[in-house]
């Protein structure tokens, strides 16, 4: 099966989680996005689901382009066996050459790290600096209270319902996938709210 992507972000935890699910769901997930002729690119991080993903992504014949920033690098948490490991400057930089190489946003379970990205990820996308499907893959309902969030900031008004259609989220790898390659951006609105949603 060929997907769409041809390069996607996955987002993901440098720790492995308190559940097995966490890294089976991840493992399959990114063995599934490799089937489909998508390649990786990540945080460079060797550790926890980070490391889950680089290694199911090489197995699975994907390439894989880490992204670190020196001082990580430094502390040997680097991934040494990905296909290109880039080592930058700043953690800024890193955020910024991930997007700037992906197609497309899958978000694996993962701490505060992986939620400030995702939740800039959304933001760029409200305001317009990118047009790419955003993914949460939500494990045992590990994304819920960031999704129950989300739907409360478009009922209370701060969040446009156009905007709230730029993340997706499910917890089996193969449907959310197919939602993300689906996707269709939709249209920006001049305003944060319509006149609709204002009333």
């Amino acid at each position: 099966m060929s997907g769409r992507f041809t390069r996607v972000c996955v987002y993901a935890g440098s720790a492995p989680g308190a559940s097995d699910a966490y890294t089976s769901v991840s493992h399959a997930a990114i063995t599934e996005l490799a089937a489909r002729g998508s390649d990786v690119v990540y945080g460079g991080g060797s550790l926890g689901l980070m490391g889950v993903l680089a290694d199911a992504a090489l197995e699975a014949g994907g390439n894989v382009t880490g992204v670190i920033p020196k001082f990580l690098d430094d502390k040997e948490i680097a991934h040494h066996g990905v296909t290109d490991l880039r080592v930058v400057e700043t953690m800024h930089e890193r955020k910024m050459l991930m997007a700037d190489l992906s197609d497309a946003f899958l978000v694996l379970p993962g701490g505060i790290g992986t939620l400030e990205e995702v939740v800039e990820m959304l933001s760029w996308s409200q305001l317009g600096l990118h047009r790419k499907p955003i993914g949460l893959l939500d494990v045992d309902g590990f994304w819920q209270p960031l999704i129950a969030l989300l739907d409360h900031m478009t009922a209370e008004r701060f969040v446009g319902v156009d905007h709230r259609q730029h993340v997706l989220s499910d917890p089996d790898p193969i449907t959310l996938l197919d939602a993300m390659e689906a996707w269709e951006a939709p249209k920006l609105s001049r305003r944060w709210l319509t006149e609709d949603e204002q009333t």
